[in-house]
């Protein structure tokens, strides 16, 4: 043999002593083929010597699978959460033997459909499509072209799955977490702007108080900033009252955090003096804060599993344009220190 060339199926089938249709199915793990184990191995072991590898591209051409997928994002490239929903998507597309490959548009809608026609030229068998946040967002044309999944995004188009956080089923969480603790004047540090989170965690915040015989008190929440800086400004108007709440539950981290500065600059302890939640678990934040912050965790990581699992089946179905399924993952509260009893009064 001409160590030169690559090797070939026929090479792998004349050192192994079968014929290349054994070789095919051995290789491939085609199902429901008798084949004994030690010709297995043998075929296994000639392949390895022989650095034979098989051709993906031939077979995506047979077959109509390449066995890759495309991963479009907006800028999720550029946020805390998207190693976590990029290891997900990268480990369970592995564990299907398949491939990932991944494109960032930064917000260009011009390079994004740029970037989704080269992935259809390369004939991946689907693509996810990353949102940053949690929003509605309007697909590009191109994405219509293939099977499509939705990460922390949603559309009108009943073709497209997608999945996101629970939003209110997180607030509901964090407001029970500081009622089992005694808490019963809990304000909430919300975001400003208009977005699916802002509304979702505001009604599961109002929907724990309800459910507990605490009554809403439109003065206990504070629209600001999600970002340090709002967070420090919300809670120094709540928190320098006279009838200051006993705990806060903020929109993100981030104002958490500012909320953990706000205490400080008024003398006050956590937990002894107030208890504070926040959400997302930031964890470079979250882990960071003394003592640590109690939080609610998005579920990148399972997002991403989520999505790729859900082309892999769609993809081996045959169904491009599935019946619309829009799933919520929970968002699971993490404990960490700084969530205790009220003061006494």
């Amino acid at each position: 043999m001409d160590l030169r060339r690559p090797s070939t199926i026929k090479d792998v089938a004349s050192l192994a002593g079968v014929s290349t249709t054994t070789v095919s199915f051995v290789l491939n793990d085609v199902p429901g083929k008798r084949i004994n184990s030690e010709t297995r191995a043998r075929v296994k072991d000639a392949a390895d010597e022989l650095s034979y590898r098989p051709n993906r591209l031939a077979q995506g051409l047979r077959l109509q699978r390449t066995h890759t997928f495309g991963f479009v994002s907006d800028a999720i490239g550029a946020t805390p959460y998207a190693g976590l929903t990029i290891a997900g998507a990268q480990q369970t597309a592995a564990a299907n033997g398949s491939l990932l490959m991944f494109m960032n548009s930064g917000l260009d809608p011009e390079l994004e459909d740029k970037e989704i026609r080269a992935l259809l030229d390369r004939r991946v068998d689907g693509i996810v499509y990353a949102s940053d946040y949690h929003r509605r967002v309007t697909l590009p044309p191109s994405l219509l072209r293939t099977t499509a999944v939705l990460v922390d995004a949603f559309t009108d188009d009943p073709s497209i799955p997608s999945v996101v956080p629970d939003e209110f089923g997180g607030a509901l969480t964090a407001v029970r977490e500081l009622v089992a603790h005694g808490h019963r004047d809990i304000a909430f540090l919300n975001n400003q702007e208009d977005i699916p989170a802002t509304g979702l965690r505001l009604a599961g915040f109002t929907s724990g108080l309800a459910e507990n015989g605490i009554a809403f008190s439109p003065e206990r929440v504070i629209r600001e900033e999600p970002i340090s800086a709002g967070g420090y400004r919300a809670a120094i108007a709540l928190l320098g009252r006279p009838d200051r709440p006993t705990a806060l539950f903020c929109f993100n981290d981030r104002m958490a955090m500012g909320a953990y500065q706000a205490t400080a600059d008024l003398g006050l302890r956590i937990p002894d003096d107030i208890s504070i939640i926040g959400f997302d678990n930031q964890e470079n934040i979250a882990d960071g804060l003394r003592p640590g912050l109690t939080t609610l965790a998005l579920p990148h990581y399972e997002m991403g599993q989520w999505a790729v699992q859900t082309l892999i089946d769609l993809v081996g179905s045959g169904v491009q344009h599935p019946i619309h399924q829009a799933l919520t993952l929970p968002c699971p509260l993490v404990r960490r220190a700084s969530v205790g009893s009220p003061p006494s009064r």
